[in-house]
């Protein structure tokens, strides 16, 4: 009998798995949105009618996309980044780390912050599109609420993966 093997301390967590199945079905917006925009030029040419609705629920679906794909994208470490040379002493994991705890994480808290007024008189509103009048424009707000939240998120996961398997490589 084989015994259960240690769980690996840098092993992704269940939040951070629930994080990659969220963005994953996220992808998926990816459809309308490129209906909708392609959606736009028969509504008007053919139909004469529905193009605007169409667009603006293009943007709807392009906020909610933008908000998870930026999360996505740094949890990936896909971002254009600056790298370290390999002669600097503390490794990229730490440099992360930091910058997650110093930069991102206050900025986006402070964002959350000085956001809330704005949003809650957006969705108490139900705050419409400008230009159409088509409801729907507290959604687009909602999406910036969300890339937040996943910032905040993300950065709190990826700080405490990274400080356990720290941890875990300096008891061993």
């Amino acid at each position: 009998m084989n015994p259960t093997p240690a769980p690996d301390p840098t092993s992704s967590p269940r939040a951070a798995a629930w994080l990659d199945r969220g963005w994953l079905a996220a992808a998926l917006l990816v459809v309308p949105l490129c209906l909708l925009l392609f959606a736009q030029w028969p509504l008007r040419d053919l139909l004469g009618e529905g193009a605007r609705l169409s667009n603006d629920l293009g943007q709807i679906c392009f906020a909610l996309y933008v908000a998870v794909a930026v999360t996505a994208a740094t949890r990936r470490r896909s971002h254009l980044a600056a790298h370290l040379h390999p002669g600097d002493v503390a490794s990229p994991a730490r440099w992360r780390i930091w910058a997650t705890a110093l930069c991102v994480l206050p900025w986006a808290l402070f964002m959350l912050w000085a956001f809330a007024p704005q949003l809650a008189d957006s969705v108490l509103r139900l705050e419409r599109f400008g230009e159409t009048l088509n409801p729907g424009y507290f959604v687009i707000k909602l999406a910036l609420l969300l890339m937040l939240l996943l910032i905040v998120f993300d950065a709190v996961v990826s700080s405490w993966q990274a400080w356990r398997a720290g941890g875990a490589r300096g008891r061993r």
